[in-house]
């Protein structure tokens, strides 16, 4: 299959050019049907892809003169979207020149400029940001909205639910995605009016593509036992970052534990393959791509800080969405759903 070219803002993140470049070029080296639309400063981009050879084929350079700050205000970035590599990265999406962006540049921009440029899709009131966290199993967990809307009511929820299974299955997590709430405990008498009203629409939703398993609790994330966690962007995003700052608190514990003594140094050279091996799965650069779903096209942010094999991996999570036709799912499951049923539940009818 064929898939549409993805195109890279590649002035975005902390080290830019070198690191985005080098990015789409290991995911073109695993997967060569990609194709790259590279928008920012040619002449910089023309000496990163020297080296990478194979690159030349595959890609067309777009410069922009312009690039929008890491502490731009959204509405600043706005007013420059035709100039910047952002914003013309995300219009390449809209004109149909591209099928994907992905940028590590300013979420907030981002967001704005996706949703002026590409707007919601029929049957969404609000995109949300969703990522893909590493659990116990050998599955990743969904986790939507993280930070896009802080203020959520039921309808909103709903929406998220039924996009995030849609993304569950199209990056293969399961047939079926185990769907739950964001709550403070799994008591269905638990939580807000919001929660409440959003967990009644979902129990007595019939043909949809996932289960609704009710409530799971923040400790529960990472577990193992859920595909997609729903909550408002502000939970979500405090939970997100306690998630992040747990495991970093674990990973530099065990790193001085190892240099505390003689003796420590030798158990870690016994245990290195498991070090190693948890590093591995709590490094965020393997599950680098969050998603702005329930938007007219895809768009991925990538973290600022990822490295290249992070870009690698949001530019495939790009392209796993293109071939698993994602906005086609979501329109198909809130079909499903009923606009009109979804009102009656919201509003507290049969």
């Amino acid at each position: 299959m064929n898939l549409p070219r993805i195109a890279i803002d590649a002035m975005g993140g902390d080290e830019g050019v070198r690191v985005m470049i080098e990015g789409a070029a290991i995911a073109r080296r695993r997967h060569d049907r990609f194709k790259f639309l590279l928008v920012g400063d040619e002449t910089r981009i023309a000496r990163a892809l020297e080296n990478h050879p194979g690159m030349a084929g595959a890609s067309e350079v777009l410069h922009a003169t312009d690039v929008v700050g890491g502490e731009e205000k959204p509405t600043q970035a706005l007013r420059r979207a035709k100039t910047t590599s952002m914003g013309m990265a995300v219009n390449a999406v809209k004109r149909g020149e591209a099928g994907a962006a992905v940028s590590a540049g300013n979420t907030g921009a981002l967001m704005a400029m996706s949703k002026l440029a590409l707007r919601t899709m029929p049957g969404i009131d609000r995109p949300a940001l969703a990522a893909l966290l590493p659990t116990l199993e050998e599955h990743d967990v969904i986790m939507l909205d993280l930070g896009a809307n802080t203020d959520c009511d039921a309808r909103n929820l709903v929406q998220f639910a039924i996009m995030g299974a849609a993304y569950a299955r199209s990056v293969g997590i399961r047939a079926i995605p185990r769907v739950r709430l964001l709550n403070i405990g799994t008591e269905e008498i638990k939580g807000t009016d919001q929660l409440q009203q959003a967990a009644a629409t979902l129990r007595g939703a019939q043909g949809l593509d996932f289960s609704f398993d009710g409530f799971v609790e923040a400790d529960k994330i990472n577990r193992g036992d859920v595909d997609v966690v729903v909550s408002d962007g502000f939970s979500g995003n405090i939970a997100l970052k306690a998630i992040e700052g747990a495991a970093r608190f674990v990973t530099d514990l065990l790193k001085d534990a190892f240099r505390s003594s003689v003796r420590s140094k030798i158990g870690f050279l016994i245990s290195r393959p498991a070090t190693e091996l948890l590093r591995h799965h709590l490094d965020p650069n393997n599950h680098n791509g969050a998603v702005f779903l329930g938007l007219n096209g895809v768009v991925v942010k990538s973290h600022g800080s990822a490295t290249a094999d992070g870009v690698a991996h949001a530019v495939a999570v790009a392209a796993k969405l293109l071939e698993n036709d994602l906005t086609q799912r979501i329109s198909a499951d809130l079909a499903e759903l009923g606009e009109e049923r979804l009102r009656t539940r919201q509003d507290g009818g049969a």
